[in-house]
């Protein structure tokens, strides 16, 4: 029987402790729409020790649990009911936990805030929406002007076997022990995995400023609690900023096996690496595994290099079974970058010069009819063509884990997706082992695809 705490209130440590009452007030008076968002994103926080990536089983176990923003003269406070057990110990709510939940607040209802009803950003113009990335990232304190290079961004799937997951831990410790600090997608597997091998790594090493950083959005998170190890927590409005965020303040890249959320994040890196305006701006990526792994990346090389042209493979380094390796790799990666930085009086906190296209910057909501009126074909801008497979991606995760598109995909049948024959049967080949390996869903026996293909 699940075990739930009746009432329990909570205040602020460091995350909005200090806010006007008008500040307050806009806060407690946040409309239905968004208070349903927070109270889904703060359940996925309680429930960080959950085993499970289906969103909606979560919120039928927990469907009496509400929080409240109350604002008092002496500040604010949160007001729970019937909030998962595993949060707290002996009655009180443990204090990573109740950060996150004050980030929460700060980064869905807080910013939603300032951007309906202040109209503070711009999310029209491209320098707009980088101009946004920052502001939210620096309200989370995530970019400081004070860090040398050495935070790298560890991308991965949430649903990976035990040998997967244990290679990740070891990459983590061999890159911890060399002072470095990981940020990934916060939730659990290969995101789970390198965090928790580079505290061990850091503790070894007595280093006291270990940054953890899980950098999520509403509809991931849901399904993607974060795990015990992440310290720092943001959440962005959209996939298309959190993707944003994670290249502008990466030093580095590691990329473990994954579904289709990790080809996403892949494709999304290289559409800008690719770009010529990008050609001076380093950025080590590095693809690794174990030895058993090592077909997830011939296919995501093959696939590649069969879309994109050969020439993908010079923006990327594979390294099968060598954790140590890819630490040294990635450190030498980021004297480079370091270098780089300097010489073009670049930030070492957030990388403004980075081009990022139009198309990957602009928000993408998988309908069924965006998802069938995607271009999977040559004839265009080999930039485009990225874009539009990011897309697919974009969708199936959607269709996999979000609410929303679970709810669309079970209303309306698979997303159909159309367009070149070589294209399509690639894609339709890499989709397909990721659902024989179990790459979709935690629980594989309970996944259905939501996608199909129609060539055109």
């Amino acid at each position: 029987m699940t075990q739930t705490v009746d009432y329990a209130s909570i205040r602020p440590l460091q995350t909005l402790d200090l806010l006007t009452q008008r500040e307050m007030a806009s806060l407690a008076n946040a409309n239905a729409k968004l208070h349903e968002i927070f109270r889904r994103c703060a359940l996925a926080i309680l429930n960080s020790d959950g085993q499970t990536d289906d969103a909606a089983k979560v919120y039928e176990v927990y469907r009496d649990f509400d929080i409240q923003i109350v604002p008092e003269p002496r500040g604010l406070k949160l007001e729970l009911r019937n909030a998962p057990g595993a949060a707290f110990v002996d009655g009180h709510m443990i204090e990573g936990i109740r950060n996150h939940l004050f980030s929460a607040l700060r980064d869905v209802v807080f910013t939603a805030h300032k951007l309906t009803q202040q109209r503070a950003f711009d999310l029209e113009t491209s320098e707009g929406i980088t101009d946004a990335v920052f502001r939210l990232l620096r309200n989370a304190d995530v970019v400081r002007s004070n860090i040398q290079p050495g935070l790298v961004v560890c991308w991965g799937g949430h649903s990976i076997p035990r040998h997967e997951y244990d290679y990740a831990k070891k990459v983590g410790y061999s890159m911890g022990l060399r002072g470095l600090d990981i940020c990934t997608g916060c939730g659990p597997g290969a995101m789970k995995g390198p965090m928790k091998g580079a505290a061990i790594a850091h503790a070894k090493q007595f280093k006291k400023d270990s940054r953890f950083v899980g950098v999520s959005e509403p509809g991931i998170i849901a399904a993607e609690s974060p795990n015990p190890i992440v310290n720092e927590l943001v959440i962005l409005p959209d996939i298309e900023k959190r993707l944003e965020a994670f290249v502008r303040i990466a030093h580095g890249v590691v990329v473990f096996p994954g579904g289709v959320g990790t080809a996403e994040e892949i494709l999304f890196l290289l559409g800008i690496k690719l770009h010529p305006k990008n050609a001076d701006h380093p950025l080590p990526l590095i693809l690794t595994g174990p030895a058993e792994s090592a077909d997830y990346f011939e296919q995501i090389d093959a696939f590649l290099r069969h879309c994109l042209g050969d020439e993908v493979a010079e923006h990327y380094e594979i390294l099968i079974g060598d954790a140590p390796n890819v630490a040294r790799s990635m450190k030498r990666g980021i004297k480079t970058l370091r270098r780089s930085r300097i010489e073009q009086s670049e930030s070492f906190s957030y990388a403004w010069k980075l081009h990022i296209p139009d198309e990957l910057q602009q928000p993408f909501v998988p309908t069924h009819e965006a998802m069938a009126a995607l271009a999977l074909h040559r004839d265009q801008p080999r930039h485009q063509l990225i874009a539009e497979l990011r897309r697919a991606f974009s969708g199936i995760v959607a269709g996999n884990v979000k609410e929303f598109g679970v709810r669309a995909v079970a209303a309306n049948g698979p997303y159909q997706l159309h367009g070149e024959p070589d294209i399509v049967g690639k894609l339709g080949e890499l989709l397909t082992s990721f659902v024989r390996d179990g790459r979709m869903k935690i629980d594989p026996s309970s996944y259905n695809a939501c996608f199909e293909f129609a060539q055109t």
